[in-house]
């Protein structure tokens, strides 16, 4: 498996543990002290704080929601330890498979790290995406 390849996985078992509304398995793919920042801005800081607050999300507003990405991800290495992806994606609230239907789409940044676990997202910023000049 190629590096990129490896990276990307990261990124398929999130969606996978997003999909099966498993907190702790979505928390898993972070690093111990990660930074998790949403598209409105709350900061959750440590992968204990996002596998926490992901297991309340699952059992209640996100329930049966998925996640989705699209677009091709833009993914960079900045050392042979040390990844940047930045790529389309978003959660769809009815289990549907076009969040940007339901206005949910974001621009995902991750940067992902490998350590002796492999690799895992040490921070990741999600920003919705919109047109103010439609406003």
């Amino acid at each position: 498996m190629s590096q990129r390849e490896e990276v990307l996985s990261v990124l398929d078992r999130l969606a996978d543990a997003w999909n099966s509304g498993d907190g702790d398995a979505y928390g898993a793919c972070f690093t111990e002290d990660a930074d998790y920042v949403t598209f409105f801005g709350l900061r959750s800081e440590g992968r204990q704080a996002i596998a926490d607050s992901h297991r309340e999300l699952f059992q209640g507003p996100l329930k049966g929601s998925k996640l989705t990405g699209f677009g091709e991800p833009r993914v960079r290495f900045l050392r042979d330890d040390v990844a940047v992806i930045v790529t389309g994606g978003g959660s769809s609230l009815t289990g549907g498979e076009d969040p940007a239907a339901e206005g949910r789409e974001s621009t995902l940044t991750y940067v992902l790290v490998r350590g002796d676990a492999g690799w895992r997202i040490t921070a990741f910023q999600n920003t919705r995406v919109s047109k103010p000049w439609e406003a």
